[in-house]
């Protein structure tokens, strides 16, 4: 329900980066990447039963948490299963990053940092359903671990919220950081010209977009449905399940429907009215949005902000709709083609993308928040229909697909195609403030640690002290 913009570096575009101090930066990133996927390592059934085969002991103690050999060991053999290489001990290296990750969780709790029941458990049924996938079936999983699924979740919840207690104080480390032109021009300059990164081909598009018109019928259809699941709910059958078996919210099926804590800004303002004023437990009617058609319960309201869980479902688009939208399409991109109104124009009178409307049609990339897609940044049928446009040109109508999974119908302009080429200021500004951010950030990363390093109590096994850390605080 919350569709934010976030910004995604592909790391292959810095790890060219050669300079020394560039170079800590990145160690500093890998350890933050590792973090990410520890909880995944740890997590996954097949270390399981790797770890009941370690003679386990204690190799290292940051403040009041530990790291065991199993810990490292289970990392280790995940990546190389995973073919990863290292320039130096790949061990070593292993425990560092576990020792950053231990060093912010025990400044965590030091700051009263709090992560909610609901949020812990919404993780936790998240990363279930991700490895139920994997393995097969919930009966699988169960099988594989010997365990119900109440005594599996049991084992792991306190992992998961060290996790998530990790995030937040890795957040809280670099939220006030910006970056200023100055600094973005000086950042490029210090960059060896050779190990700048290249910028593979990209286009900028504008977009007129129709929205399907569902039929009564379809609509009429898709209510009673949701009517008959609101009644089965109210006479005693489980929200959650019935969300995981029929809801059409790809981001919330999965936790049985629920959204986690959201504020009335953080939600659709029809579903947001309804939300807030539920009782606990109550389901809501039908409440109709821009994604479709919900039931909604309450789980739990704190303070300004709801917990819900919610089933979604949208109406069918027959073939004769469908067919509508394009012939409808078909004769505006003609009118466009013969120059008897602009695209902007034509975007104006005739387009539902509320997005993209007031721009005259500017496709934004969610990936990026600038105007620019790399082909495989596109959905399928929209990479299809550019490769066959020069700049300038306006395709024929197609289908594609809006964020929600919704079905749209549309027609472009290409407005803009870049080459491959060596990353610079003035095609790749807003890159290139990324970059100065991150590596802004993974500086404050170090200060960090090493101001912390001074006053927690760290304690390493004499196996390990020959290691070569990236911080030179660890052994004292």
């Amino acid at each position: 329900m919350n569709w934010k913009i976030a910004f995604i570096m592909r790391q292959k575009q810095i790890m060219n980066l050669r300079s020394t101090k560039l170079l800590n930066y990145l160690r500093v990133r890998k350890i933050i990447n590792y973090l990410i996927i520890l909880i995944l390592v740890l997590f996954l059934p097949v270390h399981l039963k790797a770890q009941q085969k370690i003679v386990d002991r204690i190799v290292a103690t940051v403040g009041n948490n530990i790291v065991l050999q199993s810990d490292i060991e289970n990392m280790y053999r995940q990546m190389m299963s995973q073919r990863r290489t290292s320039q130096g001990d790949m061990k070593c290296e292993i425990l560092e990053d576990l020792l950053v990750s231990k060093l912010m969780l025990n400044q965590s709790r030091i700051d009263s940092i709090e992560i909610s029941a609901s949020q812990v458990e919404m993780e936790l049924d998240s990363r279930l359903q991700k490895f139920i996938e994997q393995i097969g079936s919930r009966e699988k999983l169960e099988a594989y671990y010997d365990k119900s699924m109440q005594e599996i979740k049991a084992d792991f919840r306190s992992l998961i919220k060290d996790q998530m207690l990790t995030q937040q104080m890795q957040a809280k480390i670099s939220e006030d950081i910006t970056t200023t032109p100055s600094e973005i021009k000086t950042f490029y300059k210090k960059i060896p010209k050779d190990s700048l990164p290249v910028i593979p081909a990209q286009i900028e598009y504008r977009q007129l977009v129709r929205n399907p018109p569902y039929s009564e019928e379809s609509k009429l259809a898709i209510r009673q449905k949701l009517l008959d699941l609101r009644k089965r709910i109210i006479d005693g059958e489980d929200f959650s399940t019935l969300a995981i078996l029929y809801s059409e919210d790809p981001g919330s099926a999965a936790q049985g429907g629920e959204l986690g804590f959201q504020g009335k800004s953080e939600l659709v303002s029809e579903f947001a009215d309804v939300a807030f004023t539920l009782k606990k437990g109550a389901v809501s009617p039908i409440v109709k949005t821009k994604f479709g058609y919900h039931i909604i319960q309450l789980i739990e309201r704190k303070d300004e902000k709801v917990n819900v869980r919610h089933i979604l479902m949208k109406p069918r688009v027959t073939i004769a709709e469908r067919n509508n939208a394009l012939e409808f399409l078909d004769s505006i991109g003609q009118l466009i083609k013969g120059d008897s109104i602009s695209f902007i124009s034509a975007v104006h009178f005739y387009s539902q993308d509320e997005e993209t409307i007031m721009s005259g049609g500017i496709a934004v990339n969610p990936m990026t928040g600038d105007t620019r897609f790399q082909l495989d940044q596109l959905d399928q049928a929209t990479a299809e229909a550019v490769n066959k446009l020069k700049q300038q040109d306006v395709s024929d109508p197609f289908e594609s697909k809006d964020m929600t999974g919704t079905p749209i119908f549309k027609i472009i302009k290409i407005t803009n195609r870049l080459e491959p080429h060596t990353a610079n200021l003035k095609y790749d500004y807003s890159i290139l403030t990324q970059m100065t951010k991150m590596s802004k950030q993974q500086q404050a990363m170090m200060d960090w640690i090493d101001d912390k390093q001074k006053t927690t109590y760290i304690h390493i096994d004499e196996s390990y002290r020959g290691c070569q850390f990236n911080s030179k605080g660890w052994v004292k």
